[in-house]
């Protein structure tokens, strides 16, 4: 994070985690949850990381590393994406989109060593550049029903539908699927503060669960180190999202993530979740049907809402989605499952 870029965030009240990057509220953790949902509110991104790729061979060797088609990403249009093991395991997710010549790849900033290493194993002789490009960009998440109102009357016309970028004053402007409006907006330090004094007239600054919040409720999927090489794309739901391109060539884990496709039957996928309990559980927390010795499935990601409620998403085994389930153990908090907001294709039986 850029010093400056902290330093304004102190003045405007931010208190961050013990790693100095996160933050965790702006005073009223309790009234800021409240807002996420009814209010015109945002948020600091510097969790998120990102790996920026340039020069000449960028979009060819990122073609051939991602499970999506990076040709579709230019500049007015950002795409879900993942970096894969041979087995078809993601390693990582990704939000990609392009300023420029560069494309960054937007992921949790704790994954982002993991991925950005295993990246720079397969750069050989290519003509590409992969580079940790966190402090390069200040990056905020903006939402609410009258976001696009607001930024309008700021920076212009807002893309129109999920998953198109605009580029307005310096500043990229990615809209992304949520309950409500929601916008990712990266820039440079001076354009992106005064955005922040703008939005802060008629909304307000929240803390690091906001983001995070918004994709649960759009069943948007998100890996972390605990979860990193746990499941195959088609289990994050990711072939439903547009987070992969069965048309383009090879890439790593391709095979496995094609033969589901083409050749299975999708046996776990992605759900959402509701948890009787006030602490939401860590990523690949374990969830058990009542009497099972094994585990129904694991945590993606879980979060309070504005209510005090623990909401998350979770990869379960379809067989036993409607089962009664427990978190943690057999006779842990009580899980209800629930469906997320499309279609999520199963395989050749469809």
């Amino acid at each position: 994070m850029k010093p400056e870029w902290k330093s304004f965030l102190e003045d405007n009240g931010a208190e961050f985690d013990d790693d100095g990057l996160t933050v965790r509220h702006f005073g009223n953790a309790e009234r800021e949850r409240r807002l996420m949902l009814t209010g015109e509110v945002f948020s600091d991104l510097s969790a998120q990381g990102l790996i920026a790729a340039y020069g000449e061979d960028a979009a060819t060797f990122l073609q051939n590393m991602l499970s999506n088609d990076i040709n579709e990403v230019d500049a007015g249009r950002t795409q879900l994406s993942s970096l894969c093991n041979n087995k078809g395991r993601a390693i990582a997710l990704f939000r990609i989109f392009r300023r420029g010549d560069t494309f960054y790849l937007r992921l949790p900033r704790s994954l982002l060593e993991t991925a950005l290493k295993r990246l720079q194993m397969f750069v050989l002789m290519s003509k590409v550049t992969l580079e940790d490009a966190s402090d390069a960009l200040v990056r905020l998440g903006y939402s609410g029903p009258e976001a696009e109102r607001e930024l309008e009357s700021r920076l212009g016309e807002m893309p129109a539908e999920a998953d198109q970028v605009l580029e307005r004053d310096g500043i990229t402007v990615l809209r992304i699927a949520g309950p409500v409006p929601r916008f990712e907006l990266y820039g440079e330090l001076e354009p992106m503060q005064k955005l922040w004094t703008h939005l802060n007239v008629r909304g307000a600054p929240v803390g690091v669960d906001h983001w995070p919040l918004l994709d649960i409720l759009a069943g948007l999927p998100n890996v972390y180190p605990q979860t990193s090489e746990a499941f195959v794309p088609q289990m994050l739901n990711l072939h439903a999202v547009n987070g992969i391109s069965f048309r383009k060539g090879c890439y790593p884990g391709q095979e496995v993530v094609a033969r589901m496709q083409y050749l299975g039957k999708l046996k776990r996928r992605m759900y959402r979740l509701d948890i009787d309990t006030t602490e939401p559980p860590a990523p690949a927390t374990e969830l058990f049907a009542r009497g099972g010795k094994e585990p129904a499935g694991q945590i993606v990601d879980a979060r309070l809402d504005p209510d005090g409620r623990c909401v998350a998403l979770g990869v379960l085994k379809i067989a036993e989605a409607d089962k009664a389930l427990h978190l943690g153990a057999t006779d842990g908090p009580t899980v209800s499952v629930g469906e997320v907001p499309y279609a999520v294709p199963l395989g050749k039986e469809e």
